[in-house]
This record gives structure tokens, C-alpha cells and sequence, in this order.
């Protein structure tokens, strides 16, 4: 599994969520919402210290990563993380690996 954060991402978590150099940002499953690989799940967001992650990207020494015990909402999908305009929100989409 692959994480990829956008560039507006990115500047959407150092603006809404004050994370900076060191921080450490978590993707977890919450129930309600949905999303192109899991009904009734979507994505969260928190800045905490990873346990067990089973995938990680930095950017700008910021950390990204999803726990083990998220894994299965992924269901074998990378995850993109980019910035809605429209919205004024993060999107998220769930592509094949390559």
C-alpha cells in the first residue's frame, strides 16, 4: 500500500491542523460516511504517534501513515490524498496499485 499526499494537502494540514517539521499524521477507519472500498467507513485524520504502521510517506518531515489495524479498509488500494477546491476539504481516492 502507497500514500501519496498532494501538494495542497499538504498545505492544508499545516494550515488547518497546525502539523509542522516532527509531526506525525494518522489516517484511520471511523464508521459513517463512505468511500469507493468500504460502505458505511471513511477516513479520519489525527495527529499521533504511530504504533504499528503498515504504511508511511513524509513530506516536508511530516509523517503520514496508516495503522495495521486499518489496513483491511484499504482493501489492497493505495491512498491519495489530495485537496478539493470545490470543497474546501481533503478528498481522498482509493486507485489499484500499479
Amino acid at each position: 500500500m502507497k500514500i501519496d499526499v498532494s501538494n495542497q494537502a499538504l498545505e492544508w494540514f499545516k494550515d488547518e491542523m497546525g502539523v509542522s517539521d516532527q509531526s506525525q499524521v494518522r489516517f484511520f477507519v471511523r464508521y459513517g460516511g463512505c468511500s469507493s472500498v468500504q460502505s458505511n467507513f471513511s477516513l479520519g485524520v489525527d495527529v499521533t504517534i504511530p504504533k504499528d504502521p503498515v504504511a508511511e510517506t513524509t513530506r516536508d518531515n511530516i509523517l503520514f501513515f496508516v495503522e495495521q489495524t486499518d489496513e483491511w479498509f484499504f482493501d489492497s488500494h493505495d491512498l491519495e490524498v489530495k485537496f478539493d477546491e470545490s470543497t474546501d476539504e481533503l478528498a481522498f481516492t482509493f486507485p489499484e496499485p500499479a
